[in-house]
């Protein structure tokens, strides 16, 4: 490990669990010694294999109530599917249930969650003018003034929220691309990004983003035996594989399940940290290091999060942080 201090988190996977799962495993993260989590805002899963998607802000309230320390924020939420007046009221409430606690995450969405409404898919360059209208809507919302808003994208007319938090939690942008990585760096708190780029971190910091936290998450599949934990990732989270804008512009959980019949169970693995060896979820986080990043949350991908937390628990963060030499919830 490097000098930078890394925080790490545990992945919550609304796609995979039920929301009593969910609430149940975060409280399992905090005895575990994980900083934070990160809960998935979906509509659909990926794939029907996966079999859930519960609604994450009900999910948040049982998950305030059940921890007391683990710090939590959305991956990611998209405004197209609520409308942002509303997100900022729902954030709102969960960071006054936890104080200091709550941070939203926002991204431009996914085809698979935001076409339910039967509103038009927009171009990426559009969705990110929509998110910035949202952020923009969201923190003057947070300010706690009355807000009329008529913009390209939405509308908001004598809006005041009264049910607020001492303090307004922070604001994450995901960015898989240098432009989103700019919005990030101009407009956000942060920035979540799924893969060690260091060139994304550099245009975050081009536009501001410097001094601000960076998240990434790091896919994982943890089984008895390398062979079981392959099959597993290849079962349950193929779309980890997927090439290029599939993953943001496909549009049914059985889309992604016939795309997957293209991949390999090695496609898979080359996107998914696979078995039992400490030394490559070590090296796995090494890599989020070196490309900057001071914040990586795990995905435990398949049902078997309790070996998950156990492995994780007695021989990876404690040897991560012996290595980095630093107190106990770092690394």
């Amino acid at each position: 490990m490097t000098e930078r201090d890394l925080e790490v988190g545990f992945s919550l996977s609304s796609e995979e669990h039920t929301a009593a799962a969910l609430v149940a495993q975060a409280r399992r993260a905090e005895e575990a010694g994980f900083d934070f989590a990160v809960i998935s805002d979906h509509f659909h899963p990926w794939t029907d294999t996966q079999g859930n998607s519960p609604f994450v802000w009900a999910v948040l309230g049982g998950i305030s109530q059940a921890t007391t320390r683990l710090r939590l924020g959305t991956g990611v939420t998209c405004a197209m599917r609520i409308h942002p007046a509303l997100v900022a009221q729902a954030a709102a409430t969960v960071a006054a249930l936890m104080p200091g606690r709550f941070f939203l995450g926002m991204g431009t969405g996914e085809n698979l969650n935001e076409h339910i409404l039967g509103e038009r898919w927009p171009p990426i360059a559009i969705r990110r003018e929509m998110l910035e209208e949202a952020v923009d809507v969201i923190r003057r919302l947070w300010s706690g003034v009355r807000v009329s808003h008529h913009g390209p994208h939405y509308t908001v007319e004598d809006a005041r929220l009264y049910s607020l938090p001492d303090q307004a939690p922070a604001l994450m942008i995901a960015a898989a691309g240098e432009r989103a990585a700019r919005v990030a760096g101009r407009l956000g708190d942060g920035i979540i990004a799924v893969a060690p780029k260091a060139d994304l971190l550099e245009a975050f910091a081009a536009e501001g983003g410097a001094d601000k936290p960076r998240y990434g998450q790091l896919h994982a599949c943890w089984a008895a035996t390398e062979s079981e934990a392959r099959r597993t990732a290849y079962e349950w989270w193929p779309n980890s594989a997927l090439p290029g804008s599939l993953g943001s512009e496909l549009r049914l959980p059985s889309e992604f399940a016939e795309v997957a019949l293209m991949l390999s169970e090695d496609d898979v693995a080359h996107s998914v940290v696979c078995g039992p060896d400490p030394d490559r979820h070590v090296a796995a986080l090494e890599e989020y290091v070196a490309a900057g990043f001071d914040h990586v949350y795990i995905h435990q991908v398949g049902p078997d999060q309790d070996g998950f937390f156990r492995f994780y628990e007695r021989e990876v963060l404690p040897r991560v942080r012996r290595t980095a030499g630093s107190p106990a919830g770092r690394v």
